[in-house]
């Protein structure tokens, strides 16, 4: 199968790859048949004693039939993944509590041996020396499942498998890789007859081992062959698996993406609520914790509530006062989030929420030049705080919650945009529902999100649904008072402030984007159309029309209207 590698040529690292697991094997898995070639080339079936003829056709039937009879009695495993780190482990563990075989892959063969000898011991799990044994103890269709590290390394994986596959064949990679790679490997994969699938995997250790967010997506042909495992192992919610066919190429990844840079606005947002509790209302951490407990019971009910009152309670145990207070302010990203907010950009998309929880990170990475910046720069006072303090907890709630909907409505439109852009079918629901257990970002709040899609799924905002309208008004007013005491206290509130303000930007039929566009027709001539209600011979409707607003200028004008 040679001609397999012709899209994923072997690079060294692919060679390397190769090289040193075939090393490993403990002689070959497998041989042809002596003195035919792999490729079926030409030969005549049977002695030359015997002066029965047979035409090369029935010839190869026969010995696939023979060989390929053969090699399915001795493959047992229903399932492969290559990667051995703690989400590797934790769904192979998964899959074998649901009954399937799986077979394990790891290019340091020993991390195999100890896993076998340790954590998957007495289960359906099988070790694989290399690449070769690895396909060779997997039944057909073969289900092989990359958790590597996201870019080239998954190249040099597909490069290495290719010329152990068969069409028909499915890979998978389950790591967090940039969409636009799926779309391409999904594409060079299928002129090779192999199936591709880019999954999104959420849900951290704990819900790899006991039920994740899978959002595949790329070949659909792979779907009726890996759906029976992917929705077995996944999350389940009221019954149904977090886990459905996502669309074509990379939609799986870019619906991980998306969920990525939701996951990094939520946390942004839960930050600044701490932030304005500690330092603007003087609670201790463990009072914040309490707070974090009681919205955990109601509307804020989620996974990332929850580990938030855990680490409020937390205390070093060597001096028992919180650990979170010890931390590095100085937040990391591993880039899910800016590539969210480079789409946004690039498709025109106002999703500003996440674009700011980026920003924050990327100024909290800065550390020891806002310490600088903090001797130097004066800012307001923040004095005792005084007044209603649950009245104030209770506006600060509604500001998260409400701040929630605009960034979850905004990751939507991102959606919707996209299936146009690339030609995608999106299932909206399936996703809210995808999204509803298992991953970071899961929450009771998804519930409603499944059901306003379910009851209309070509809503074309989340804020045109009855239930979302009724919370954002009824949340308004605690909200805008909220984001009013972190200005007052000198607080940043940069997810708040912006959810609010693409709220009252999209509420708002006129917006001062007029005087930008004539500014922009005096300085460049590009032009401007004009209101349908002013439209007259002189600035006729719907069309791009430049102003000689000095008298001094030509009648020349740029070529587009929309840059």
């Amino acid at each position: 199968m040679a001609e397999n590698t012709a899209v994923f040529p072997l690079t060294s690292a692919s060679r390397a790859i190769f090289a040193s697991t075939r090393a490993q094997v403990q002689g070959p898995v497998h041989r042809p048949v002596p003195g035919m070639s792999q490729s079926f080339g030409s030969f005549n079936f049977w002695n030359s004693r015997s002066n029965v003829k047979e035409s090369f056709a029935d010839s190869r039937a026969r010995l696939a039939a023979i060989t390929g009879g053969l090699a399915q009695s001795q493959c047992s495993g229903d399932f492969g993944l290559i990667g051995l780190a703690v989400m590797g482990q934790n769904l192979i563990l998964n899959a074998a509590d649901h009954g399937f075989t799986v077979v394990a892959f790891n290019r340091t063969v020993s991390k195999v041996d100890a896993f076998l000898e340790n954590e998957a011991k007495g289960k359906s799990i099988v070790g694989a020396k290399s690449l070769e044994d690895l396909c060779a103890k997997l039944k057909r269709p073969r289900r092989i499942m990359l958790l590597v590290k996201a870019g080239q390394a998954v190249d040099d994986f597909i490069a290495a498998l290719l010329p152990f596959l068969e069409k028909g064949d499915i890979i998978i990679d389950g790591g967090n890789s940039h969409f636009p790679d799926s779309n391409r490997r999904t594409r060079e994969l299928a002129a090779k007859g192999i199936c591709f699938v880019g999954a999104g995997v959420s849900g951290g250790e704990e819900g790899a081992r006991y039920g994740p967010s899978i959002m595949p997506g790329g070949n659909e042909e792979a779907w009726p062959h890996i759906k029976d495992i992917f929705q077995s192992i996944s999350a389940k919610s009221d019954g149904e698996a977090c886990c459905d066919w996502v669309g074509d190429e990379g939609a799986g990844h870019f619906v991980k993406m998306v969920h990525n840079g939701i996951e990094y606005g939520d946390m942004q947002l839960i930050c600044e609520a701490y932030d304005i509790m500690k330092r603007g209302y003087g609670m201790t951490h463990s009072e914040i914790g309490d707070v974090f407990t009681k919205w955990n019971n109601g509307v804020l009910d989620s996974f990332l509530i929850e580990i938030t009152r855990d680490i409020m309670k937390y205390n070093d145990p060597d001096d028992n006062t919180p650990l979170v207070e010890k931390i590095l302010d100085s937040a990391g990203q591993k880039g899910t989030g800016k590539w969210t907010a480079i789409n946004a950009l690039d498709l025109g998309m106002p999703v500003t929420l996440i674009g700011e929880a980026v920003f924050a990170r990327c100024l909290s990475s800065i550390k020891a030049e806002r310490t600088r910046a903090s001797g130097i720069l004066e800012g307001p006072a923040i004095p005792a705080f005084s007044g209603d303090k649950e009245a104030a907890i209770a506006d600060l709630e509604q500001a998260l919650y409400a701040s929630k909907i605009i960034s979850y409505a905004q990751g939507f439109m991102l959606l919707r945009e996209a299936a146009k852009e690339y030609n995608w079918k999106l299932n909206m629901p399936a996703i809210a529902l995808m999204w509803r257990g298992g991953c970071i970002i899961r929450s009771v709040f998804l519930g409603d999100i499944t059901k306003a899609f379910r009851a209309e799924p070509d809503l074309e905002n989340l804020l045109f649904n009855d239930f979302f309208k009724n919370a954002i008004h009824n949340a308004q007013a605690g909200w805008r008072r909220a984001i009013c005491k972190g200005v007052e206290f000198g607080i940043p509130t940069p997810a708040f402030s912006t959810a609010l303000s693409f709220y009252d930007g999209y509420r708002t039929k006129d917006l001062p984007a007029n005087l930008l566009q004539a500014q922009r027709d005096y300085f460049g001539a590009h032009t401007f159309r004009v209101k349908p209600e002013y439209a007259s011979a002189s600035l006729p409707e719907g069309k791009d029309i430049h102003i000689n607003w000095t008298g001094r200028g030509g009648n020349v004008s740029a070529s587009t209207y929309l840059a």
